[in-house]
């Protein structure tokens, strides 16, 4: 056992996964809800760029055209599916750090990142694809339906199951870099911050420097994700709205430039700061529980029995 700040915890015991399952749905899912305004923005400026060609006067447009209440469309499908997306993300990653630690010994952390992160985005996004269908339909299309509960109905009697995951495709290519790049990124920065900036040992810090260091390192993972991202991004929106049927006719319209630069400015002012929240909220939950923040080496239960 270890203790911080005079509380015991036993890092990766079920108990220890499951604090992160919950904090990741939490910590996603409200953070995602806070945002849905922009995330509306951001999609009909992905699907109709001529109409929404600024985030100024998108929003103005919006507001003036269908009223306040449909910034929020879609708060549903962000509150259930992000946070389902964020439990499985944050859980997983943090299994399959331990179980890919094991088997690959003699490789470079970087590689262990890597495919962590990965392996828990391909369950992530098949939990969040359902949702982020219908999030997207009623956030674009205003006579849709009103949410999740009249939306997944309709969607299934228009198109059937397969309506849902029409996306995942897409889904994966934007996110399992997302998520590659946002986890690797965040754990070389904390690395880099405690080395380099503050040079001292986490355990040597207090729990307040912890959670900035956190902010710092999320705030990095954010911005790098988004750029790897953008183009997989606008695809996405594209084929939810059937303004192509496959993902090389979407990228086609779209255009290559394109695919790299539409939205990018405000999926760079919104996905930063949302990232870094996302952060704070979970490593506080986690400290909360008696739990370390995250990044630093993996370590065994055995490990942390003899260090006690």
């Amino acid at each position: 056992m270890m203790r911080v700040e005079g509380r015991a915890y036993q890092e990766l015991s079920p108990s220890y996964y499951g604090i992160c399952t919950v904090g990741g749905m939490l910590s996603a899912g409200t953070i995602h809800l806070a945002i849905t305004p922009l995330d509306v923005l951001k999609v009909n400026m992905q699907v109709n760029p001529i109409k929404y060609n600024s985030i100024t006067s998108g929003l103005n447009t919006l507001w003036k055209e269908q009223g306040p209440s449909a910034l929020w469309r879609g708060w549903s499908g962000k509150l259930f599916g992000y946070g389902v997306q964020g439990g499985c993300k944050f859980g997983l990653y943090e299994y399959f750090k331990r179980v890919y630690s094991d088997v690959l010994v003699d490789q470079n952390r970087s590689v262990i990142f890597f495919v962590s992160s990965a392996s828990a985005q391909v369950f992530a996004d098949v939990a969040l694809c359902p949702f982020e269908a219908v999030k997207v339909r009623v956030q674009t299309q205003p006579h849709f339906a009103k949410g999740l509960a009249d939306g997944f109905p309709k969607l299934y009697a228009t198109e059937g199951l397969s309506g849902f995951y029409k996306g995942l495709f897409p889904l994966w290519g934007r996110n399992l870099p997302f998520s590659m790049t946002m986890f690797s990124t965040f754990e070389h920065s904390i690395d880099f911050i405690y080395d380099n900036i503050i040079q001292k040992k986490k355990e040597d810090c207090s729990v307040a420097q912890q959670l900035g260091v956190t902010c710092l390192a999320g705030y990095a993972a954010g911005a790098f994700g988004t750029l790897i991202s953008n183009p997989a991004d606008n695809i996405v929106s594209s084929l939810y709205n059937k303004n192509a049927e496959n993902v090389l006719q979407a990228a086609k319209n779209i255009g290559f430039a394109n695919l790299f630069t539409r939205s990018l400015p405000l999926r760079i002012t919104f996905v930063g700061p949302v990232v870094t929240l996302q952060w704070l909220f979970y490593d506080t939950i986690k400290v909360l529980s008696g739990f370390p923040t995250s990044g630093g080496p993996v370590r065994h239960i055995e490990e942390a029995d003899r260090s006690a």
